[in-house]
């Protein structure tokens, strides 16, 4: 018999299609230098992958601890993110769950798994929190998930919003799993508080394969999740891999990171060039834009030309609207050509 807490649960989907040029998935563009990928796979095969993983990952909490400037103390490591966002959902507070929509479609299913209500509350017209909303949904919750920058908004919220509610007695978790291309955080406050955790990833910087999701806080918060922690959750593979390539391309990280950043800029000014395209600032590694006509046409008509992005208007507030990741120069100049030729089909 199937749980009626979940008949009504969506479950999550990406967008699979084959095209010349995928910008769907916010994935790192660039590939990791050759010298670095061959170690890495030399280092896999020396793996005895009939044993066991480290259930603790000792060598890659070590690496991450470093590569983010945390105590290894202070971190859990998860099955990507997705694991990280289910256990929070199962360990902090009891009672329903406050979810800024649009955003990331996993905190909302992860709430309805863990047996919780969620109560989604629309952003305001700046794509920021709108606290006046917020406030009818005070005594129902104890728990909210914060996407900085917001996934597919690409905006960060306002501080300020944030840390007000979690002067109301709300356990905030802030998802900085595009953290590389903004640059702010709140780490400081999750490494003091009892009530604040900080999500970050390395999916967002070249290692979305490895499934590489870290959570950060106090130790007492962290000992308590790890109670839940499902034994030998990040693989042997992943872990050797991993820790060779955040000792040794950290360099190229930031480079990679620092071109995205560059193009992302640029990908906006041409976009804003394009008669009818309303573009949102971002500060992640995509971008949100509007068109004129419905998403889901400018979407199929892309497929057409060999261009994969993303069909977000079916979230609140984003009625006609798509997320493009950012590419490679070639790709986005690609991209841009064909959004050109689509809109001037339409």
């Amino acid at each position: 018999m199937i749980n009626k807490k979940l008949e009504d649960l969506t479950p999550y989907k990406t967008e699979t299609t084959r095209c010349r040029v995928r910008l769907s998935s916010n994935e790192l563009p660039f590939e990791l230098p050759e010298d670095i990928i061959y170690e890495a796979l030399r280092q896999v095969d020396e793996t005895k992958i009939r044993l066991y993983p480290d259930p603790e990952a000792k060598r890659l909490k070590e690496a991450i601890a470093e590569f983010i400037g945390v105590p290894e103390e202070n971190i859990l490591l998860g099955n990507g993110s997705d694991e990280l966002i289910y256990y929070i959902s199962l360990v902090i507070g009891d009672k329903g769950v406050l979810i800024p929509v649009p955003t990331f479609p996993m905190y909302l299913i992860s709430t309805k798994v863990a047996g919780r209500n969620p109560f989604e509350v629309p952003l305001d017209s700046r794509f920021d929190i709108d606290t006046e909303k917020s406030k009818d949904v005070m005594g129902e919750v104890d728990l909210a998930f914060f996407a900085y920058p917001n996934n597919p908004t690409g905006n960060l919220f306002s501080r300020e919003k944030i840390n007000s509610l979690r002067e109301k007695g709300i356990f905030i978790v802030v998802d900085e799993a595009y953290y590389d291309y903004a640059k702010d955080t709140f780490i400081n406050e999750a490494l003091r508080r009892e009530d604040t955790l900080v999500l970050r990833t390395l999916s967002k910087i070249g290692m979305a394969g490895l499934r590489i999701g870290v959570l950060i806080g106090v130790k007492e918060i962290i000992r308590e999740i790890e109670k839940i922690r499902l034994p030998f959750n990040i693989s042997a593979i992943s872990q050797v891999v991993a820790t060779y390539i955040l000792s040794r391309a950290k360099d190229y990280i930031r480079y990679a990171v620092d071109k995205v950043i560059e193009e992302r800029e640029r990908l906006e000014r041409e976009m804003s060039c394009i008669e009818g395209v309303e573009v949102f600032r971002s500060k992640a590694n995509f971008i949100l834009f509007r068109t004129p006509f419905p998403a889901d046409v400018v979407h199929k008509e892309l497929i057409k030309e060999n261009v994969l992005i993303r069909d977000v208007s079916y979230m609140p507030l984003l009625t006609r609207c798509l997320r493009v990741s950012v590419g490679k120069p070639e790709d986005n100049d690609f991209f841009l050509e064909k959004l050109r030729v689509v809109l001037k089909r339409l």
